[in-house]
């Protein structure tokens, strides 16, 4: 079966691929709703390293997408069954290391392709089925959910009890859904969100207070911290959250940033912090997400927030065409109907 592949091969350049897809072996399943992340922004853009951009491209983009089941050799799943593609592909097992960690891992868009296909060639353990009934726009983003999950996850495993005010750093994305699922996963907790932007700050509803970063109250204190920053904010957050955190206090860093950041680390040592980094996700985490998905049907209204552009991908001048409406977004997430 001939595939087609829409790779990009230079900044603000793709090209069309084709492969040949074996329908006795794997999953194949035809993407519907793909999602554009920052990562995938900065490989169009060609912001990455050039040494980066010569190794990797040409390459698929996208790792955020569901699609539904054409053939499926093994019997898992059944044709039409709508799943969300799980775009960490690990190459071993260990005892210790999560399959997101191990450096032997490949990751879709970025060491392989990515869903930017006609069709997509897919183990059965990579696959999560999807609930009927779940708005296919949020569900193309559920593998940014999922890395919240994971870390708030790995932070009830880590983190002291005492989880009475916890703090979200960001105001963008994966702040608003960090916050979101702080709240459901941990009810009990009061759940504040730090940023800079008062507009955004106002779609954080369910959380217990939201403060602007010149604004927070003298002798305010919480208990664990998530920083969603990432960038050139990132220091200004950690160093923040610092200030502000109860001895032994855990952080968990989320935001990615391109370059070192210098933390305080006199600071850190005084009070004795527990910091730990949270990079993608797992099945598990994927599988996870759904249940809560179905466990609490508000996240997935909650979540709708963040469509900010949806795209229609009828041919192939459609998806620079996306590219470019998602670098002119002020917020949220651009949404491919992929149709080609």
């Amino acid at each position: 079966m001939i595939n087609t592949v829409y790779r990009l091969c230079a900044p603000r350049r793709f090209e069309i691929a084709f492969n040949d897809i074996d329908v006795n072996s794997g999953v194949i399943v035809r993407p519907t709703h793909l999602s554009i992340c920052n990562a995938d922004q900065r490989y169009y853009q060609g912001t990455r390293d050039i040494k980066v951009l010569k190794e990797k491209l040409p390459m698929a983009l996208i790792h955020e997408g569901i699609g539904q089941v054409v053939f499926d050799a093994t019997g898992a799943f059944q044709p039409g069954d709508k799943v969300v593609m799980v775009p960490n592909i690990p190459c071993e097992e260990d005892e210790y290391i999560a399959e997101n960690y191990l450096r032997s891992s490949k990751f879709c868009g970025s060491s392989a392709d990515g869903f930017l296909q006609e069709y997509y060639q897919i183990t059965p353990d990579r696959l999560v089925k999807l609930p009927d009934g779940i708005d296919p726009d949020v569900a193309a983003f559920t593998e940014i959910v999922s890395v919240s999950v994971h870390a708030i996850t790995r932070f009830m495993n880590i983190a002291h009890e005492r989880r009475d005010r916890i703090g979200v750093w960001g105001d963008g994305n994966l702040a608003f859904i960090t916050a979101l699922l702080l709240k459901k996963m941990l009810p009990q907790s009061e759940i504040h969100v730090f940023g800079i932007n008062r507009e955004k700050l106002s779609d954080f509803s369910f959380a217990d207070g939201t403060h602007l970063t010149t604004e927070i109250p003298e002798g305010f204190a919480i208990d664990h911290a998530f920083e969603c920053v990432g960038g050139n904010g990132s220091p200004i957050a950690i160093e923040q959250i610092i200030g502000v955190i109860r001895p032994e206090g855990t952080i968990s860093i989320l935001g990615v940033s391109e370059y070192p950041v210098a933390v305080n680390t006199r600071m850190i040592l005084e009070k004795g912090l527990r910091l730990f980094g949270t990079s993608r996700s797992g099945r598990e985490d994927f599988r996870r997400t759904v249940e809560l998905y179905q466990e609490h049907p508000e996240i997935p209204i909650y979540l709708s927030r963040l469509v900010g552009s949806t795209v229609e991908i009828n041919k192939y001048a459609d998806i620079k065409d996306a590219f470019e409406i998602d670098i002119k977004k002020a917020y949220g997430k651009t949404i491919l109907h992929w149709n080609i």
